[in-house]
């Protein structure tokens, strides 16, 4: 069964490389093939979420090279998580795509799949080099994703995010160089056992290191004041590539998750805890930014992109706590989070497409052709991220809420969350307001109708958030074992002694 931690990498990696040798052939028959791919994807995502369920973590070598030498697959329940929340996105936003989205420009199915077998990458790999390689792959995809279908208000806003990403690139070479010169392995388990044992004469260079590392993950999950880029990149991309794009701050968020717990955790010595006493204060005030952007939104995909930077205060808040309660809040939210922000991206641009001149913007316009779904689906996905019952979002700030102790850390976490709840339910009311509510006289004549395809993507998506409420009880039982198992790294680190099995078992 081993093979399986293989299949997320290897099924997006050969699709994308088949829609490059078909390039020429009919789209339609390309549709078909890169549809076919995502499924699988997610098949092997479900069939890796079981094998995980059972606590146990599964290694897989490439060559049958030893670890800390040869390239390492480890999975485990977080691994298993995030990959089937991104399958679970990347399908949809993938349907989505298929109604002309995917013309605007060429090899969008090969960038699009390459993109998920990067992200995938990066959940499994059980080396820190391999997770730059994972970036890389991911990055290299996104950049031609961002700028799908040309136009100049794409360019500059993919500009600054190419460069920044470039300097976060250099910056975690030069992190993992400075570790790797002290420890001599880049194999996570490995440098568990490592970080401990460092001298004190050489401490210095690898808390530089890991520092460093955790400046760029800041980055990648767009923590304040490194996420400044995202907004109008987001709101400037087509909208399966901005719905696809909400699971890519996360990835610098696992990333975190996954280094600090496991190299950096209680265990590690001096360097116990590195970094995240900054994490939480940090994390408020990119909370309260977010927050701030949403109620000077001028457009409704900014009004989403803005959401976004909420999400990511929100759950590296709780990632803050460094508490297995807070870890468990904290993934529960993430899978709201991350489906509907998806969601409520496709929500806006069938809105956009049906509104004439006015397209997103927050202003008054003839009354729209679907006004009813849509606006349903909006308030939905708004009363999902503000954090009000019955829906998903409200159980996971509830459960972030709990998972904070009495005292200082209480009080700015309960004040900035709820007050923060607040201010965004005003932002969402009085953009739906205007949009769906506030009509000038007559209708939009727009070519543009509802196809089953589009309506059935963003439907899914939101309504996830309530299949996420129905199954509230094992999620959560889920996330608090995932939580329970990076706050006790002893069997990710014991994997190092384990025979390695390239055999089918």
């Amino acid at each position: 069964m081993n093979h399986w931690l293989t299949a997320p990498i290897l099924i997006p990696l050969l699709g994308g490389v088949l829609q490059i040798f078909m390039s020429y052939a009919p789209m339609q028959l390309r549709r078909t093939l890169a549809l076919g791919t995502t499924v699988m994807m997610l098949v092997a995502a479900v069939v890796l979420l079981g094998l995980a369920d059972d606590g146990a973590y599964r290694m897989y070598a490439f060559g049958n090279w030893q670890p800390p030498f040869g390239i390492v697959l480890v999975l485990d329940r977080l691994a298993a998580l995030m990959l089937m929340v991104t399958a679970v996105l990347a399908l949809f936003c993938h349907i989505y795509s298929i109604c002309k989205t995917d013309t605007q420009g060429p090899h969008f199915h090969t960038l699009f799949l390459f993109q998920l077998a990067g992200l995938n990458i990066a959940f499994l790999t059980g080396d820190l080099f391999n997770l730059f390689v994972a970036f890389e792959i991911l990055l290299i995809a996104s950049y031609g994703l961002l700028l799908h279908g040309g136009g100049t208000t794409r360019t500059v806003p993919g500009l600054h995010y190419v460069v920044l990403n470039l300097i976060g690139s250099a910056l975690f070479l030069i992190s993992v160089g400075m570790i790797y010169s002290v420890t001599g392995t880049l194999n996570m388990s490995d440098l568990a056992v490592q970080v401990p044992k460092i001298s004190s004469e050489e401490l210095p260079l690898v808390k530089a290191g890991g520092m460093l590392l955790l400046v760029v993950f800041g980055l990648k999950a767009a923590i304040l004041p490194l996420c400044f880029w995202l907004p109008r990149a987001y709101a400037s991309a087509t909208a399966p590539v901005a719905a696809l794009f909400a699971v890519m701050t996360k990835v610098g968020i696992y990333a975190i998750l996954r280094v600090y717990t496991l190299i950096f955790g209680d265990d590690a010595g001096e360097l116990a805890n590195l970094g995240m006493d900054w994490i939480f204060p940090f994390a408020l005030i990119t909370l309260t930014v977010g927050v701030i952007g949403l109620l000077g939104s001028r457009t409704l995909k900014t009004l989403i992109a803005w959401q976004v930077i909420i999400s990511v205060g929100t759950l590296l808040a709780a990632i803050g706590l460094n508490t297995s309660a807070g870890t468990s809040a904290a993934l529960f939210y993430l899978i709201n989070t991350t489906w509907v922000v998806g969601g409520l991206f496709l929500v806006v641009d069938l809105v956009s497409n049906q509104r004439g001149s006015a397209s997103d913007k927050i202003v008054t316009a003839p009354r729209m052709r679907n006004r009813g779904l849509l606006g349903t689906l909006f308030f939905l996905g708004a009363t999902a991220n503000a954090g009000l019952p019955p829906l998903s979002g409200f159980f996971a700030k509830l459960l972030i809420l709990q998972a904070v102790t009495p005292g200082i850390e209480m009080a700015f976490l309960w004040s900035i969350i709820l007050i923060g709840g607040f201010f965004t339910l005003i932002a969402y009311s009085h953009a739906g307001s205007i949009v769906f509510w506030r009509n000038n006289e007559g209708h939009i004549e727009s070519d543009s109708k509802l196809t089953l395809p589009v309506t059935a993507s963003a439907t899914a998506l939101i309504g996830l958030s309530i299949v996420i409420v129905a199954l509230a009880g094992p999620i959560s039982r889920y996330t608090d074992a995932t939580a329970a198992q990076l706050h006790n790294p002893a069997g990710y680190i014991e994997i190092l002694q384990m025979p390695v099995i390239t055999e089918g078992e």
